[in-house]
């Protein structure tokens, strides 16, 4: 496990690190820094700790938001799935009536009949 130093509004943090796992991390610090210095103006004088907690909240709502919407999105998958069946059920018996129904008609007609549809 290696350590990587990361900068969040301009202060430097020492951070413990998985080896290979040093892009990610600066990555998500990228992220946790663009929101700290996005709320930093309207924070005033807070402290670091404050502005830090403040970022932290912003990107879970952020990510309850995100969350919310696959939710939403996996139900009305599983919705159109369900009407996908139900419709394809629906379309096998009217092929199978209607097989049935040829099936009747062809035994009905006498030979050298034509078969009327």
């Amino acid at each position: 496990m290696g350590r990587v130093t990361i900068e969040i509004h301009g202060k430097p943090y020492v951070i413990g690190c998985e080896d290979g796992r040093e892009a990610h991390l600066m990555a998500l610090t990228a992220r946790i820094d663009e929101k700290a210095r996005q709320i930093a103006p309207e924070a005033g004088s807070a402290g670091e700790a404050r502005l830090l907690l403040m970022a932290a909240l912003m990107i879970t709502d952020e990510l309850a938001a995100a969350e919310a919407a696959i939710n939403t999105a996996e139900a009305r998958a599983d919705a159109m799935k369900l009407a996908f069946e139900r419709l394809q059920s629906r379309v096998v018996d009217v092929l199978d009536a209607a097989a049935d129904r040829l099936d009747q008609m062809a035994l009905d007609s006498s030979p050298g009949q034509p078969l009327l549809l």
